[in-house]
């Protein structure tokens, strides 16, 4: 039995990994945390529905909890630093989902999992790590002979653009390509821009309704184009795929691990 603290527990993430955890046999759902503002902190939690009878109250942190289970992570950038801090003085592994961080942020990550085991990925799907892969495989056999453009779809409430799939597609094609991220990903295109640039990335994002996440890659040169994309019908994808992060971690030793590690999809 894995046992699960859920951060950004009334969150729309948060509650996905609620309501999928209580419907695996495998998890035991040990706590939830959110801001410390939040209208329901230091409540029994009622929702997703079953869970009253878990007795789970909302807190502000990780005081209390052991190290005998994983912190599941979708929050804000500022929260799960903060969140991750207090993990490794509790030795409490985690699985971090939150996107929208900054290098500094990214190094901290690094860093901590010298001391606790930490899986890290900008996309918790099954689905979308075949992408990574697949976009992989792609970019070694096409390199430079083909434009590469990405595009991503999300609701209108994603605070942070380009989504974090779409960063990762674009560097896993800029490392294979050799070429840099910083300088060759264009960011949309708007005036006289003049031909395309051979060695460019394309990024392209759009904000609408409550489209849960869609991502596209396509490759295109004279003649033909290929394209990969990937849909999120449900927030349950992602849900299901922490869940299967976190029980991987639980096992795992001190290192900063990706979903591709936990599908074995790693070189």
């Amino acid at each position: 039995m894995i046992k699960i603290i859920v951060s950004g527990a009334m969150g729309r993430m948060g509650q996905a990994i609620l309501e999928c955890s209580l419907k695996d046999t495998e998890i035991k759902i040990e706590g939830a945390i959110e801001k410390k503002e939040h209208p329901s902190m230091g409540k029994p939690l009622t929702s997703p529905a079953d869970i009253q009878e878990l007795n789970i109250i909302l807190k502000d942190s990780l005081r209390g909890f052991k190290d005998d289970c994983v912190l599941i992570e979708f929050s804000s950038p500022s929260a799960t630093i903060q969140h991750l801090r207090e993990a490794v003085n509790l030795k409490i592994p985690m699985v971090i989902g939150t996107t929208g961080l900054s290098k500094e942020q990214d190094d901290e990550i690094s860093e901590s999992s010298i001391k606790i085991p930490i899986v890290y990925a900008p996309n918790m799907s099954v689905g979308v790590n075949l992408l990574f892969k697949l976009t992989e495989i792609a970019a070694k056999v096409l390199q430079e002979n083909y434009d590469i453009e990405i595009w991503e779809t999300h609701h209108r409430y994603k605070k942070d653009a380009p989504s974090g799939t779409a960063r990762k597609l674009a560097q896993i094609i800029a490392k294979e390509l050799n070429i840099s991220y910083d300088k060759d990903v264009r960011y949309g295109r708007v005036g006289i821009t003049g031909d395309r640039p051979p060695r460019e990335i394309g990024i392209h994002c759009l904000r609408a309704g409550d489209i849960v996440g869609e991502h596209t890659v396509l490759f295109a040169t004279l003649g033909e184009r290929i394209e990969f994309t990937h849909r999120a019908h449900s927030r349950a994808t992602f849900a299901l795929g922490a869940l299967k992060a976190a029980k991987f971690i639980s096992l795992a030793s001190r290192k900063l691990y990706s979903m591709m590690d936990v599908l074995g999809l790693s070189d």
